[in-house]
């Protein structure tokens, strides 16, 4: 899909992207949120792309067979392969592959919806997090506004080991972003 394409699709449906958008971008863990509404995948792939963030996703192996990977590769799908590996057969972590992924390529915005769901969940998952310090890469924080009709990027949070204090610096931005569906959205309680 082209740019000019991208661009008349986003605004034919009423959107805008926030003009500024931080550098650490192109090697960063991303978060998507507010994560309402299966629309979302849609105005965040369309505004990354025009914005030209190299957005990637992560996704079990089982899901990029034929003929699904023909969507599924082009949209950013990475297969993740958790099966045991090494001497002693252990399973590697999601988050510890998250982190490989980070160090093996130069240009890439590892998204992740930390809700985890599009139903509302008042603890997110800190995956992103420990995958971030551990591959020494920011956190970039992706947001759809709907009220505004408004698709940015944020941040970056650059972790320093302490996930109290880095995690509220995430809360706060997410702060006042509604989402589609509002009432299905929080902030993570323990930090919030």
């Amino acid at each position: 899909m082209g740019k000019r394409l991208a661009k008349w699709l986003l605004r034919l449906s009423g959107w805008r992207l926030h003009p500024d958008i931080p550098e650490a971008v192109q090697h960063c863990v991303i978060i998507a949120a507010p994560h309402t509404s299966n629309w979302d995948i849609y105005y965040a792939r369309l505004g990354f792309y025009i914005m030209g963030v190299p957005m990637k996703f992560t996704i079990k192996k089982e899901w990029m067979r034929f003929p699904l990977n023909l969507l599924i590769g082009p949209l950013g799908g990475l297969p993740i392969d958790r099966s045991p590996r090494g001497v002693q057969g252990e399973r590697p972590s999601y988050t510890q592959l998250m982190a490989e992924l980070l160090q093996e390529y130069d240009r890439i915005a590892m998204m992740v919806t930390p809700e985890g769901t599009r139903s509302k969940r008042t603890k997110w998952k800190t995956g992103f997090y420990y995958a971030a310090l551990q591959a020494n890469a920011p956190i970039c924080l992706g947001y759809l506004n709907y009220a505004k009709k408004e698709a940015g990027v944020g941040g970056p949070v650059y972790p320093t080991g302490d996930r109290e204090a880095d995690m509220k610096k995430i809360m706060d931005f997410y702060r006042d972003i509604p989402g589609r569906f509002p009432e299905q959205f929080a902030l993570d309680e323990r930090f919030a």
